[in-house]
């Protein structure tokens, strides 16, 4: 959570606001709101707010503003990061479903290539960050959850690690992972701001920064990042009903990034892969890490296009993977 500092709220506010178009605006999806500083900073600027809050001792200072305003605020009790669990039976609050949740702030699904109709903001749970980094990711190629209502926009603090996994290039050593090719092809990526681990509130009992290790990528800020879905992210080969498929294949390229991509095709016993590669003008001795993510997409949509391929015995390895994320 926030610490009351002004210039970051500000810094927040400005880069929200950047970009914004004539006529209606985006829904301002705010999580975890705690005290309310950046809130009031928002509502300052004129933004219309839904506050997403999980801490049942935020809530009477948020739903006294709320009711000094005119509709301008609407708090809800809830956890953006527990959407649409994987249970059965009655959800227990502050766990909800997104279809509740969309309807209570009176969102409507639109098209995948209408405008943005919602921007989230709030701070990735740092115990869980790269686990729902990849349940954001499978949601979004397979339409799901929050992504049912079209092109979500997330403005989230990730750390810095998280960070350069994400804008990792081919070739970089312990950055360039499966997770960057997917949110690449995924989405535009764009840092908005770097802040200090300072600015923040830890929960630490000894009163130190709650910071995740890291021993190979830098770690020294927490990112303001924009993931905003692409337009053209469903055209061609790739679709919501396939890209299980689709984050499969990367993954399994990439749980070797050095080795050749002609060795993982015919693992997958397909004997043509070599003429493939010289057909997407990929040299036949390329690594798995050095391949470009537009790359992956291209000899995903061939592999669907050919007569080599067949994914009925993908399938149960990819289900089995998206157990293991969700």
């Amino acid at each position: 959570r926030f610490i009351a500092c002004p210039r970051l709220a500000r810094t927040v506010q400005r880069c929200l606001q950047d970009g914004a178009r004539p006529g209606p605006q985006p829904v301002l999806l705010e999580c975890a709101p705690g005290p309310g500083i950046l809130t009031r900073t928002l509502l300052n600027a004129g933004v219309r707010v839904v506050a997403l809050e999980s801490n049942s001792a935020f809530l009477p200072n948020l739903q006294s503003l709320e009711n000094s305003l005119d509709g301008q605020l609407k708090v809800i009790y809830g956890d953006f990061f527990r959407l649409d669990p994987l249970v059965t039976g009655t959800l227990k609050p502050p766990a909800m479903c997104s279809e509740n949740l969309f309807e209570t702030m009176g969102v409507a699904a639109v098209p995948w290539r209408a405008d943005v109709p919602v921007k989230v903001f709030g701070i990735l749970p740092h115990k869980k960050e790269r686990n729902t980094l990849w349940r954001l990711l499978f949601a979004l190629y397979e339409c799901s959850s929050i992504y049912r209502y079209g092109r979500i926009e997330l403005n989230i603090f990730i750390s810095e690690k998280e960070y350069k996994v994400l804008t990792a290039r081919p070739g970089e050593a312990n950055a360039y992972q499966a997770l960057t090719v997917l949110w690449q092809v995924g989405c535009e990526i764009q840092l908005l701001h770097m802040e200090p681990w300072s600015s923040f509130v830890t929960n630490l009992k000894n009163g130190g920064l709650a910071i995740p290790k890291s021993m190979r990528l830098p770690n020294d800020h927490l990112c303001l990042v924009r993931l905003t879905p692409r337009q053209n992210l469903f055209t061609g080969g790739l679709k919501s009903t396939n890209s299980a498929t689709f984050i499969f294949m990367v993954k399994q390229c990439l749980a070797k990034p050095t080795s050749r991509l002609t060795d993982r095709l015919n693992s997958w016993s397909l004997d043509s892969g070599g003429k493939l590669l010289r057909e997407l003008e990929i040299p036949q001795n390329a690594e798995a890490r050095n391949l470009y993510p537009e790359d992956y997409r291209r000899l995903f949509e061939a592999l669907q296009n050919s007569n080599m391929f067949t994914e009925t015995w993908f399938h149960d390895d990819v289900l089995e993977s998206i157990r293991n994320i969700n």
